[in-house]
């Protein structure tokens, strides 16, 4: 392998070979009980005819599983498959953190997520996330990266839409969601947050998919089968492969994040007891819960409410908070613009 000037990062497949391939990115790892080694983070490629690439990722946040299992499934038949075009498949982005089950890397205390694009000179996940912004999504076409609430959230499974500021791939991108077919697809607002893998999809200019499949930190069945299904058909709509024998989807609900006013945070320390269900429909006003002082269980405790008409998309797993934690995310229903 020769020394590649752009990243420190080695690759032990060649991603424009023909056919199937497996292999790793070999992240320099120098620590106290391995002065010269490297973390091994397993990646596969199937080249085909001519055709479009995708690149597929999942574990960006180690604790979410969905993504990874349904990917790890997939590469079970990629050498059996013909495709039109190119696959690249990264079942567990964030290494160390899905080998540990924990958000961020038991490494560097990194959230992949909240740091592209990157350093090449930086810790491991900075050396990852600069990898796939100079090395991965160059590459790519489309972009699919898959998510779940993980340890401290259950959401409802959606695609996450981000629509692409080039109008004329507007209907493109809008086909390939609606071929995915999950239940419900959100036009997400992260407050201003651009140190996202998404966020730097965008940047290159590249078609954008993400989701969010489950949570609780385990893997749903409903969700799996949601990611497995959606892929499949949105390969066939992309052109890569020919029908695949899935249920036809039976539709996406567009909705909207948008602004502050469909989060509820915690603005103390206590316990926090809900007054609502996932999927709840919710007014503006309305009780969210409530959250008791500890330490003085005899105080009423604090009314938290939502701001905003909408559905409860997400709900937070861990039963005490802090000020700052995300209780809720509402939604609004959409139209496509």
């Amino acid at each position: 392998m020769a020394a590649n000037p752009r990243s420190l990062i080695q690759c032990t497949v060649d991603f424009d070979a023909p056919g199937f391939q497996t292999g790793t990115l070999k992240v320099p790892y120098s620590h106290d009980r391995s002065a010269y080694g490297h973390i091994p983070i397993p990646i596969a490629v199937l080249n085909g005819a001519p055709g479009p690439t995708v690149l597929l990722t999942g574990g960006n946040h180690g604790d979410e599983f969905e993504g990874p299992i349904a990917l790890m499934k997939l590469l079970q038949t990629l050498p059996r498959q013909a495709i039109r075009g190119r696959l690249i498949v990264i079942p567990a982005l964030n290494f160390p953190a899905f080998l540990k089950g924990r958000r961020t890397s038991p490494i560097d205390g990194c959230n992949l997520n909240r740091i592209f694009p990157g350093k090449r000179n930086g810790t491991v996940s900075e050396m990852i996330a600069h990898y796939v912004d100079t090395e991965l999504f160059p590459l790519a076409d489309i972009v699919i990266d898959l998510h779940a609430g993980g340890a401290s959230f259950n959401h409802l499974p959606m695609v996450l839409a981000s629509l692409p500021a080039d109008a004329r791939r507007h209907d493109e991108y809008v086909r390939l969601i609606e071929a995915f077919g999950a239940p419900h697809t959100m036009l997400m607002d992260l407050l201003g947050e651009d140190r996202t893998y998404g966020a730097a999809v965008e940047r290159h200019g590249k078609l954008f998919i993400c989701g969010e499949f489950g949570g609780f930190g385990t893997c749903s069945i409903d969700g799996l089968s949601i990611v497995e299904h959606g892929l499949a058909r949105l390969l066939h709509a992309a052109d890569l492969i020919d029908a695949p024998d899935v249920p036809v989807s039976g539709g996406t609900r567009l909705m909207r994040v948008e602004g502050a006013r469909h989060y509820v945070f915690a603005p103390e320390h206590g316990v926090f007891e809900p007054m609502f269900k996932l999927g709840d429909r919710v007014k503006a006003g309305q009780a969210a819960g409530r959250i008791f002082n500890p330490h003085a269980p005899w105080q009423a405790p604090r009314v938290l409410r939502f701001e905003s008409d909408g559905m409860v998309v997400c709900i937070r797993s861990f039963t005490g908070v802090e000020p700052g934690d995300c209780i809720a995310l509402s939604a609004s229903d959409a139209e496509w613009a």
